[in-house]
């Protein structure tokens, strides 16, 4: 995963990471997650086969877990690690091979950080319909495709990973044509980067409305779609899926949630209630071994799975409404 622009903030940049293998990658991605609650990163070195996981504090975003806002720190002044080694133990004793399982916690400079980025991220097609790029590449986008520019950092969503790469895809897929005057709407949950709003708007969506529960998020959000020249065509919100009401006098066209399993199931009535009769509802963010939970849900609720895609340890799902008969 990775978030998007490099918050500018000051003071320097502490980089948490464990070292494993492919086997544990994904228990020790969702270690990781659960105690900063912040975007992880995994990396693979080809010739060893050992994979670093990593998330990226910085000293305001230094809370962890459940501490009452408490900030959570050693004798050094280094961010404290919560449960890591405890978990490691657990994620042992459940026969995954953990590999090294070493902790580390080393403060980097921010210049350092931003350039580490560069290595990682490169431009990505989605289709003939959008160019995704970072600002320091000189790719120009092909006829007909739409150019979005992101820098990676703090905030979730560049299109490299799995489920955002697959929601940009069925907003390509499910795009009005122009040819026929269409005129689609898109609801964005958890939209961290903007990356899913930007790219609506610039493929014809309209309305596009996007909300997320971190207003730091929220406001990379909006810097990202004024560098794009999409701000004014962007409804960008801070709001908690929790809180929503559970009936909606907006539906839409396409609603993309990119959320934890357990949102996607517990919200799932707030979720639908905004869904046009015959929209496109697109799930990511789901665990592979999670993912039949939330396709049972949803078809509890009359949906059904008309489009889905595995990528190592992500599925992501699209749906819509299950025909009546008669």
């Amino acid at each position: 995963m990775g978030r998007t622009q490099p918050v500018k903030t000051p003071g320097p940049i502490w980089k948490v990471a464990i070292s494993t293998i492919a086997e544990a990658e994904e228990a020790v991605t969702e270690l990781l997650y659960s105690a900063f609650e912040l975007p992880v990163s995994s990396y693979t070195d080809v010739e060893t086969g050992e994979v670093t996981v990593a998330t990226y504090l910085t000293k305001e975003r230094r809370r962890v877990g459940q501490t009452s806002g408490s900030t959570l720190r050693n004798a050094g002044g280094t961010p404290a690690l919560p449960g890591l080694r405890s978990g490691l133990k657990r994620i042992k004793d459940c026969g995954l091979n953990i590999g090294a399982g070493k902790i580390s916690c080393r403060k980097i400079r921010r210049e350092d950080w931003a350039e580490s980025w560069k290595r990682h991220f490169k431009p990505i097609e989605i289709g003939s319909a959008l160019l995704i790029k970072p600002s320091w590449s000189k790719r120009p986008p092909r006829k007909g495709q739409a150019l979005i520019v992101l820098d990676p950092g703090l905030s979730f969503g560049t299109g490299q990973h799995a489920t955002t790469a697959f929601c940009l895809h069925q907003l390509a897929f499910h795009a009005p044509r122009t040819t026929h005057h269409e005129s689609r709407s898109l609801l964005d949950i958890g939209s961290g980067s903007g990356i899913l709003a930007i790219a609506a708007a610039k493929l014809g969506y309209t309305p596009v409305d996007a909300f997320d529960f971190d207003p730091e998020a929220v406001r990379i959000a909006r810097r990202n779609a004024l560098k794009n020249r999409v701000l004014r065509r962007i409804h960008l919100t801070r709001r908690d899926v929790t809180k929503l009401p559970l009936r909606s006098p907006k539906h839409y066209d396409l609603i993309c949630a990119n959320l934890i399993s357990t949102l996607l199931i517990a919200e799932r009535p707030r979720i639908l209630s905004r869904l046009k009769r015959n929209g496109v509802l697109v799930l990511a963010g789901i665990l592979n071994n999670e993912f039949s939970l939330v396709q049972k849900g949803y078809e509890r609720s009359g949906m059904r799975l008309i489009a889905s895609r595995v990528e190592k340890e992500w599925r992501s799902g699209a749906f819509t409404h299950r025909r009546q008969d008669g």
